[in-house]
């Protein structure tokens, strides 16, 4: 029985849009996810209206009868006999809620379509008005993960079982914050699950896994899902490290607690606290039983990040004894920094300033630091960048589909939060607090789902392939500095980090042309593929004729991959019209060594729903190639342009 895993670990709608989209109160977001807390004030019904009518779903309260579905959350359905079964014995009454206990699902869903909620902060931090991307939306909780055995949270069983039911109960978009190991479409339920939503006309936006930086580590990769990076805000909260040296560091931070006084504190090495029994590797991370108190007590610790959860190495520097924590990123993890609600004093640096501080460590016998207290700073710059956790392509099972095809803010973001575990979700942990802050491509995904939700509300005709063309050819892959976005190294990034970049909803809404797909293109590609009738009988509920001949890269996907390029390669797509009349021409920046020409290089369009097919011709030139990214690939754009839109895909090429 396959299971899944969680995926946790400047891109605000106009009032225009928003305002067109009616809030998105016309549409229905589903969650699969770890459920919802009901009381939270994301999830009010003011100035929500009657419950549409089209809705076939129920609230399911298993054995809470404290829980209330209401005209915003109007369903709920927990599914465990998956678990039950891999667990081989009859799960008590705790499994029987939809209840979120440890805050995943509130906060996926908040993001996707709470409700406004005034003065939502963390700790009085990033105070302002919470609201989701569609936050007239109605919202259903579908519960499918539950505590994890040996490493298994949500299995195949239970998330088939709720795309079922979602798809049965009317939902108009399903988000997905769930995500496992890379396989054959026809073996993973997730996209299995996610066809048959699309085949109901249902938009199915999910996380594309939280295990980068490394290449072909993304996941959830099939051409019909819609996959979802992490990248930052332009919002940082701040805590500076003052070192005896007087340099100063800056980092991130959303502990509530501050140091008692304002002077500066002994500051030690994790791997000079390790414990008698303990080795260096395991003190220096701030692994559990590794530090030894006697050393910590009073000092302000400084531990690297890996292994264990962040948050945990400062519940192991509070245990030891520590007054405060210094995070430092490995290499790994660049510049990428989170500020997370630490139990105790606490800041996130850079590898750099990590770097720096220890070597400060080392060049006296007596260091010292100080933590200053967090602060909410807007406009940084430059932002965004892509997350280190965000996993990268290639696509692993198909290289001629690129994945993620999009990215959006998945760093510190700040949601609704389940009132039964504390913001850390450690035992220990006796705060409750109504919102917080969570990093993850879980927290990108939802993102996205709440702009898919306003744009079907304005374009209710629009398939989900057309909804996610006009995210993906919109997108901008440059920052706040109108420079290229950075990956958490400081390397420039690629599509196999952004995918069509850093999604702009304001655009989405009017991107003139886009990329449509049907349930039979997706057929015919599953036949290319090599499926046969019993494995495409998982995706089509009757009898599917393969044509004679299909081309897996003429799948009309608004990003364009090839994966070996070996002589000439054509490419053959097509482009609807969802604009006003006018005539476009192709721009196209060719990838390092290969030479691209458009056939036809100018496509007029006459009417709304008009289409028009072209070629892209690609061949290698005799310039010789160095590899982006790191994986033997180049990367270039094609751009339609009429004057006013812009339609951008990404071009990847390998060359043999």
């Amino acid at each position: 029985m396959k299971h899944h895993r969680l995926e946790r670990n400047g891109v605000i709608p106009s009032d225009s849009l928003w305002k067109k989209a009616k809030f998105g109160e016309d549409t229905i977001i589903g969650n699969l996810d770890t459920g919802v807390w009901p009381e939270s004030k994301s999830f009010s019904d003011d100035g929500i209206g009657p419950i549409p009518s089209r809705w076939r779903g129920s609230c399911q309260r298993g054995i809470d009868v404290r829980f209330r579905c209401n005209r915003k959350l109007i369903g709920a359905k927990y599914f465990n006999r998956g678990y039950e079964a891999y667990l081989g014995k009859k799960l008590n009454a705790t499994f029987k809620t939809v209840r979120d206990l440890e805050g995943h699902g509130s906060h996926t869903l908040s993001t996707a379509g709470g409700n406004f909620v005034n003065g939502a902060s963390v700790f009085g931090y990033g105070n302002g008005t919470a609201k989701g991307g569609s936050p007239k939306a109605r919202v259903a909780a579908y519960k499918v993960c539950w505590p994890p055995v040996n490493g298994n949270q949500c299995f195949d069983a239970d998330i088939l079982a709720a795309f079922d039911a979602a798809i049965s109960d009317g939902v108009d978009v399903l988000s997905v914050s769930l995500g496992g190991e890379p396989a054959e479409f026809f073996e993973d339920g997730i996209a299995i699950g996610a066809f048959h939503a699309v085949k109901k006309g249902i938009s199915v936006v999910l996380s594309g896994g939280n295990s980068g930086p490394a290449p072909g580590t993304v996941s959830n990769l099939s051409p019909w899902m819609f996959t979802v990076g992490a990248s930052t805000l332009d919002r940082e909260f701040t805590s500076y490290v003052e070192l005896g040296n007087k340099i100063r560091l800056k980092g991130a931070s959303l502990a509530a607690a501050t140091l008692k006084s304002k002077t500066s504190y002994p500051l030690i090495s994790a791997d000079r606290a390790k414990a008698a029994n303990a080795s260096a590797v395991d003190a220096i991370l701030c692994q559990p039983g590794s530090l030894d108190p006697t050393k910590v007590k009073g000092k302000i610790l400084v531990c690297l990040r890996g292994i264990n959860a962040r948050t945990d190495k400062g519940k192991q520097a509070l245990l030891a004894g520590a007054v405060g924590m210094i995070l430092a990123n490995d290499e790994k993890s660049g510049n990428e920094v989170i500020a997370d609600p630490h139990l105790l004093p606490a800041t996130h640096l850079n590898f750099t300033d990590g770097v720096t501080v220890f070597a400060y460590i080392n060049s006296t016998k007596k260091p010292t630091a100080y933590l200053t207290p967090v602060k909410t700073q807007l406009d940084a710059k430059p932002a965004p960048f892509m997350a280190s956790f965000s996993s990268r392509g290639p696509n692993t099972v198909d290289p001629a589909i690129l994945k993620p095809d999009i990215t959006a803010p998945g760093v510190s973001i700040i949601a609704a939060f389940s009132e039964s575990v504390g913001p850390t979700e450690d035992e220990s942990d006796t705060r409750r607090i109504p919102f917080t802050s969570q990093s993850g491509t879980s927290m990108s995904c939802p993102h996205v789902s709440g702009i898919v939700s306003l744009l079907k509300s304005l374009h209710p005709e629009w398939s989900p392939a057309a909804i996610r063309s006009a995210i993906m050819t919109t997108a901008r892959t440059r920052d706040n500095t109108v420079n290229p976005m950075l990956d958490s190294d400081g390397n420039k990034a690629t599509p196999f980090s952004y995918g069509a970049g850093h999604m702009r909803p304001n655009r989405a809404m009017d991107p003139g042309l886009i990329y449509d797909l049907t349930i039979d293109d997706y057929l015919n590609y599953l036949c290319a593929r090599g499926y046969n009738q019993t494995t495409i009988q998982l995706f089509s509920n009757k009898p599917y004729v393969c044509p004679k001949s299909y081309n897996i890269a003429d799948l009309n996907y608004p990003s364009i991959t090839v994966p070996e390029l070996n002589g000439t390669t054509i490419i053959t797509r097509k482009v609807k019209n969802v604009g006003t009349p006018g005539t476009y021409k192709a721009h196209v920046r060719s990838p390092v060594g290969v030479t691209v020409t458009v056939h036809p290089s100018t496509l007029k369009f006459t009417k709304i729903g008009e289409e028009k097919k072209f070629e892209v011709r690609l061949k290698p030139s005799r310039k010789k190639v160095d590899a982006e990214g790191g994986v033997g690939y180049v990367f270039g754009v094609l751009r339609w342009c009429d004057g006013y839109h812009y339609v951008r895909s990404p071009l990847v090429v390998k060359r043999k």
